[in-house]
C-alpha cells in the first residue's frame, strides 16, 4: 500500500474543520499520565538501514523460491499472473471493508458477486455466498448446515478428508451433543463403501468426502449420493478447485453442498493464510446459507445494481434464528480468486488441470521405478500422491532439505499407520528438470 504523506497545511485544515488548535488541544481530555507515557523506545533507523533490517530478516525464512519444493497437503505453489496482484492492490479494493452500504459499495459488491457467480459455475451448485475464512472453517460451516436442516444428531466422516479439517469439525461441535464417526480407507486410500452403507441410518445428518482426499487419490462418488440422499442425509464434498477443470463437480457428483480451501485460485501459500474458504450449495439450502450473499438488483432509477440479499448471521438477525455466529468473510482473498478465474477462463483453468496432473504422473511413474520406494499406479490422481519408502522418511528428509529441497509431507503424524509414508505435491510450477532433479536425489538417499 503507497505511503501518504499529511502536511502541516493538511492538518491545520483538519484542525480548522474539527475546532481545535493543535494535536495537544484535540487530546487534552485524555489525562496527562496517559498521553505522555514517557515511553523509552531506541533511536530511528534510516530508510536504507531498515531495508537492510528486513531483508536480513527475511533471509532467515525459506521459501518455494528458494528452495525445491513438493509439499503440498492443503497449500499450494501455483503460479500466479502479475495482473492478480495489480488489481487486488488498488486502493478501492484494498482498503474497503465491509459492504454494509451498498450505495458506497457497489465495487465491493460487484466483485463478491462475480466470484459467486463463478464459483457457481466451477462447482455445478446453485449459490455461493461470499466466502469464509479458509477450507476448515467452511466445511465446519457446512456440516453445521447439515445438523441443522436435517435435524439429526450424527455426521459420518471419510478419514481420507483432511485432518485439520476434521479436528476444525469436532472443534466446532465440542460441547454439543452432536456425534462424529469416522469412515475408514482402503490400503490404496479409497473410502471404504461398504463401510459406509453400514453406517446410514435414521441419525445421519450428513456424510463428508474429500475428492482428491488427503491421500490424493480422487475418490470414486458413483452412486454415493443416491444412497445418502435415499437415507434423507446430505452429502457434503469438498474438493481442490482447480482439479474441477478436469474431473467431476461436486453438482456433477450430486453433493448438496461443495466447501473447501480456494488458495490454489490466486492466493500465494502466504506461511498458511489468509486464504480462502468457498461455500455453495443447492438452491434448496440457500436460507441456510451462513455469511454474506450478494446479489443483483435495480435501483430507483432502473440501473443495474448490487446488494447484500442475504445476511444469515447473528449480527443482523435474532440469534436463535442464525445460521452461523460467523462475522466476516475474505473479500479481498475472493476478489483475487475472482481475478484469477477470470484471467484464465474455462480453457485456462482446464489447461491448469492438466498441467498439474501430468506433473504428478510424470513423478509418480518415475518414482515407481526406484529401488526403495513404493507407488500405486493405478489410482487417478490429481497433483499429490503417496509415495512409501523402505528408509525412515525423517532420515530422508533431512538429506534432501540440506540440498535444498522439500521432498513431501510425512503421514505418520496423520495416520499412525502410515510410518515412512509420505505426500508428494507436483503443480504447474514445477519443470521436468525439477522433477528430474528430484528423483536423482531420491535415489541416492
Amino acid at each position: 500500500m503507497p505511503y501518504l504523506s499529511l502536511t502541516a497545511e493538511e492538518k491545520k485544515a483538519m484542525f480548522d474543520r474539527i475546532g481545535v488548535r493543535s494535536f495537544d488541544e484535540l487530546t487534552g481530555d485524555i489525562p496527562a499520565s496517559l498521553r505522555d507515557p514517557k515511553i523509552s523506545l531506541p533511536a530511528g533507523l534510516s530508510e536504507l538501514e531498515i531495508q537492510d533490517l528486513v531483508a536480513k530478516l527475511g533471509q532467515k525464512n525459506t521459501t518455494v523460491k528458494g528452495a525445491l519444493s513438493f509439499l503440498g497437503a492443503g497449500s499450494y505453489d501455483h503460479f500466479i499472473p502479475a495482473a492478480v496482484f495489480d488489481i487486488v492492490g488498488r486502493q478501492e479494493f484494498s482498503t474497503a471493508y465491509t459492504p454494509y452500504q451498498p450505495e458506497a459499495s457497489q465495487g465491493t459488491l460487484q466483485a463478491i458477486y462475480e466470484y459467486q457467480s463463478l464459483m457457481v459455475e466451477l462447482t455445478g451448485l446453485d449459490v455461493s455466498n461470499a466466502s469464509h475464512y479458509d477450507g476448515a472453517t467452511s466445511l465446519a460451516e457446512a456440516a453445521l448446515v447439515a445438523l441443522k436442516q436435517t435435524d439429526r444428531s450424527k455426521l459420518l466422516i471419510a478419514r481420507s478428508v483432511h485432518p485439520h479439517y476434521r479436528q476444525t469439525i469436532r472443534t466446532y461441535l465440542a460441547g454439543t451433543p452432536y456425534q462424529i464417526e469416522e469412515i475408514n480407507f482402503d490400503a490404496v486410500g479409497n473410502f471404504k463403501r461398504e463401510e459406509l452403507l453400514s453406517r446410514l441410518d435414521a441419525t445421519v445428518a450428513g456424510v463428508i468426502f474429500q475428492t482428491p482426499n488427503f491421500l490424493g487419490v480422487m475418490e470414486n462418488l458413483e452412486g454415493v449420493s443416491e444412497k445418502i440422499h435415499a437415507n434423507g442425509s446430505l452429502m457434503i464434498l469438498t474438493a481442490n478447485p482447480l482439479s474441477l477443470g478436469l474431473f467431476k463437480s461436486p453438482g456433477e457428483w450430486g453433493a448438496d453442498i461443495a466447501a473447501g480451501e480456494g488458495q490454489p485460485l490466486g492466493l500465494s501459500m502466504n506461511f498458511g493464510g489468509p486464504y480462502l474458504g468457498y461455500f455453495v450449495t443447492s438452491q434448496a439450502l440457500m436460507r441456510r446459507i451462513p455469511g454474506r450473499l450478494a446479489g443483483l438488483t435495480e435501483d430507483a432509477d432502473g440501473k443495474r445494481a448490487f446488494c447484500l440479499t442475504l445476511q444469515a448471521r447473528e449480527q443482523h438477525i435474532r440469534r436463535e434464528r442464525a445460521g452461523s455466529n460467523i462475522c466476516s468473510n475474505q473479500a479481498l482473498c475472493a476478489l483475487a480468486a475472482c481475478v484469477y478465474m477470470t484471467l484464465l477462463g474455462k480453457k485456462g483453468i482446464r489447461e491448469i488441470a492438466e498441467i498439474n496432473w501430468d506433473r504428478a504422473n510424470y513423478l509418480r511413474s518415475k518414482i515407481s521405478s526406484l529401488k526403495n520406494y513404493e507407488v500405486d499406479p493405478s489410482q487417478t490422481i490429481f497433483n499429490e500422491f503417496r509415495v512409501r519408502s523402505n528408509k525412515p522418511f525423517p532420515k530422508i528428509q533431512e538429506k534432501l532439505m540440506a540440498q535444498g529441497i522439500f521432498p513431501g509431507v510425512a503421514l505418520e503424524p496423520f495416520y499412525p499407520e502410515l510410518k515412512d509414508h509420505f505426500l508428494v505435491c507436483a503443480t504447474e510450477t514445477k519443470s521436468k528438470e525439477d522433477l528430474d532433479r528430484f528423483v536423482e536425489a531420491l535415489e541416492r538417499c
